[in-house]
């Protein structure tokens, strides 16, 4: 797949190592640095956490179903995580 370049500009770390991102079209970017000194802004679009996925929401009614049908695992021993 090709990308399309679609404008380029040149910025200036400030006094507090910082750049501005002129016309940033996300709130928030995965930033990674490379030795040759070149950085990678991706962005992030980070969920919200008070909303639960449709996904996460069947398997939680499917946990249920199964916890009140019986078909439950054995008992997790943790007693070697009890401080004594």
């Amino acid at each position: 797949m090709q990308e399309t370049l679609t404008r380029t500009y040149d910025a200036k770390i400030d006094s507090r190592n910082r750049i501005t991102l002129k016309n940033a079209k996300f709130d928030y970017y995965n930033i990674r640095e490379f030795e040759d000194g070149r950085i990678l802004l991706e962005p992030r679009v980070l969920a919200s956490p008070f909303e639960i996925s449709s996904k996460t929401l069947e398997m939680m009614d499917s946990s249920v179903r199964n916890f009140k049908q019986g078909n439950v695992s054995d008992p997790v021993d943790l007693s070697d995580f009890l401080e004594a």
